[in-house]
């Protein structure tokens, strides 16, 4: 099993993530949100298994700073184009995919493996 870990390094919830999967030696690839952000045909293969809706961070800074609560927006769109808004960290294996801290999810995910 190798899961793909998208988030920021200073993100407390990111590095949640992976120590998650540390711990129980799950092999996992990290990507920085900082460094490069997601394509539209990314965006779209994560909201096929997460609602977009839950993809973006209604509490974080930047969405304030824009005032997107009195916007209307197309969610993949602005993901695209400001990756910072991203319900960190997304967490991807095989099909699936998750948004948020999901412990949960992603133990269902380990015993789903075989693990």
């Amino acid at each position: 099993m190798e899961v793909q870990i998208i988030g920021i390094k200073k993100s407390n919830e990111t590095k949640k993530a992976i120590r998650f999967f540390s711990e129980r030696r799950i092999k996992y690839h990290f990507r920085d949100l900082a460094e490069k952000g997601l394509s539209r045909g990314e965006l779209a293969n994560i909201a096929r298994s997460v609602d977009p809706e839950t993809l973006i961070d209604r509490q974080s800074a930047l969405y304030k700073k824009r005032g997107m609560e009195y916007m209307e927006f197309d969610i993949l769109e602005e993901l695209e184009q400001y990756p910072l808004l991203i319900k960190m960290p997304v967490v991807r294996w095989q099909t699936r995919s998750s948004a948020g801290h999901n412990p949960d999810e992603w133990s269902g995910w380990i015993t789903a493996s075989g693990r």
